[in-house]
This record gives structure tokens, sequence and C-alpha cells, in this order.
């Protein structure tokens, strides 16, 4: 199981994370990142791996375990 972490203060609003995994990430009405999963297992660990290296601010982090 990946834990996902989020820095919304960093989050600059680029929405990458909900393009990639809108069924994870969402954005606020200020425009950043909330998660709507706190963790992750199986397939979707690949499509928010993605999602991490498309964050421009490196918002979004993951603690494998």
């Amino acid at each position: 199981m990946t834990r996902i972490n989020v820095n919304a203060q960093r989050c600059v609003g680029a929405g990458q994370c909900v393009l990639i995994a809108p069924e994870v990430f969402d954005q606020t009405d200020e425009g950043t990142v909330t998660v709507l999963a706190d963790t992750v297992d199986g397939s979707a660990q690949g499509v928010v791996r993605e999602a991490v290296r498309a964050c421009p601010s490196q918002s979004i982090s993951l603690t494998e375990g």
C-alpha cells in the first residue's frame, strides 16, 4: 500500500494530477490539490506515480509501506 502526501502550500494549481488521476486527486475552489484517497494499491499506484512525476511544483509525494 502507498500513502499519498500533499503540500497544498507548495501547489501552484497546474492541475496535472487531476488530469492524470481524477479518481485520486481534485482541486479546491482556490485551485490547490486535495486528495480523495489517502492510500492506493494495485494498478492505481502506477497512475499516481505518473501524477507525482507530472507535478511541476513537486507538491505530491508517496510513502511506501
